[in-house]
C-alpha cells in the first residue's frame, strides 16, 4: 500500500509539472527542446524553426531584459535543453548565472552577440569606453547575420529536418529584408536636422549606424535600464536636446515615462514623448507581438514624430 501511495504521488507530482511547463522544453513528444532568453529572440527562433522543436521563452511580454527573474524550474530547463538561445553581451544581467550553469552543464549554447558586429559605448554614454552594445536588434541587417549563426545552430540539434528548416530561414531572411528596405524608405523621408534620436536609455545605436541617425543622449545613462541619471544628466541633456532642436523623445514600453516627462519639461521648450517598442514584445493586440511588427510599428512612430 505505502508503495501504491508514493507511485501515486510521484505521478502527481509529474503530471503539475507538466502542467506548468505546457509545450515546452523538457517535454515528452519527441522533438527537441530549445530554450531562449528573450522574446525577441524567441520570435526569431519559433520563426526559424517552426513546430520541429519545443521552444521556451524565458522572457514574459513587456518585461526588461536587464532584470527578468526565472524560476527554478525554468532554470532547470535550461540545464535540460538541446539548445539554449541568448543574447549576450551582457544584456540578460539577471540571468547570467544560470546561462553560466547551463555552459558547464555541456548544454549547447548559440550567443546572438556573437554573430553581429558589435558596436561599443563611449564613455559620453555614461558606459565605460569599449563596453558593447547589446540591442543589435534594432538593426535588421545585423538580425540577418543572427539567423544565419541561428540556422548553423539548430542544424547540429539531432531531430530537426534539414530541408524544412533551411526553407524556414530562407523564407525569413526574405522578410528581414524587406523589413530592412521598408525602413530605409520611411526614414529617407526624415529632414538631416531631425534626424536626432533622445530616449530612456542607450538602445537606438544600431539603427542610428544603419540609418544614418544622430543620438543625442539617454535619460538614463548607460545601456542599462538599471542605472538612474543624476540631477546634472537630465540638466546637460535637456540643454542638448535645446541646442538640437529634438521634437521628439522616445519613452521605451518596458520603462514608465515619468522621467522621460520630466526632461521634457526641464528642456523648456515644445517636445512630445512617444512611446516605442524598445527591448520587449507585447502581448497579443498590444501593438507589437513580433520582432517584425516591433520594427515596423517604431518605423511608423519615429518618422512621425521626427518629421512633424
Amino acid at each position: 500500500m505505502r508503495r501504491v501511495r508514493r507511485t501515486l504521488a510521484a505521478a502527481v507530482v509529474a503530471l503539475a509539472t507538466a502542467g506548468s511547463a505546457g509545450c515546452s522544453a523538457g517535454s515528452d513528444d519527441g522533438r527537441p527542446d530549445v530554450v531562449v532568453t528573450t522574446n525577441i529572440l524567441g520570435d526569431v527562433v519559433r520563426a526559424v524553426v517552426g513546430e520541429q522543436a519545443d521552444v521556451t521563452v524565458l522572457m514574459r511580454p513587456n518585461a526588461d531584459p536587464h532584470s527578468f527573474e526565472i524560476s527554478a524550474q525554468e532554470a532547470a530547463l535550461l540545464r535540460s535543453a538541446d539548445l539554449v538561445v541568448s543574447n549576450g553581451l551582457g544584456l540578460e544581467e539577471g540571468l547570467q548565472r544560470h546561462l553560466d550553469a547551463a555552459a558547464d552543464d555541456g548544454r549547447k549554447m548559440f550567443v546572438a552577440g556573437d554573430h553581429v558586429d558589435v558596436l561599443e559605448y563611449s564613455a559620453e554614454e555614461g558606459v565605460e569606453g569599449g563596453a558593447p552594445d547589446p540591442h543589435f536588434w534594432t538593426d535588421p541587417a545585423r538580425m540577418l547575420d543572427v539567423v544565419d549563426g541561428l540556422a548553423a545552430a539548430l542544424g547540429d540539434v539531432e531531430g530537426l529536418d534539414a530541408d524544412e528548416l533551411e526553407q524556414r530561414t530562407a523564407d525569413y531572411r526574405s522578410e528581414l529584408e524587406e523589413l530592412d528596405a521598408e525602413m530605409a524608405r520611411a526614414f529617407a523621408g526624415i529632414p538631416d536636422e531631425r534626424r536626432s534620436l533622445v530616449t530612456n536609455h542607450h538602445v537606438f545605436g544600431y539603427l542610428a549606424d544603419r540609418f544614418d541617425f544622430r543620438v543625442v543622449g539617454a535619460v538614463v545613462p548607460g545601456g542599462t535600464t538599471l542605472a538612474s541619471p543624476s540631477a546634472a544628466d537630465l540638466d546637460d541633456l535637456a540643454g542638448a536636446i535645446e541646442d538640437a532642436g529634438v521634437p521628439t523623445i522616445f519613452a521605451e514600453s518596458s520603462q514608465p515615462d515619468r522621467l522621460v516627462q520630466v526632461l521634457a519639461d526641464e528642456a523648456g521648450v515644445d517636445v512630445q514623448v512617444v512611446e516605442l517598442f524598445t527591448e520587449s514584445l507585447t502581448g497579443p493586440g498590444e501593438g507589437a507581438e513580433t520582432y517584425l511588427d516591433m520594427q515596423r510599428a517604431n518605423t511608423e512612430r519615429i518618422t512621425s514624430g521626427l518629421s512633424a
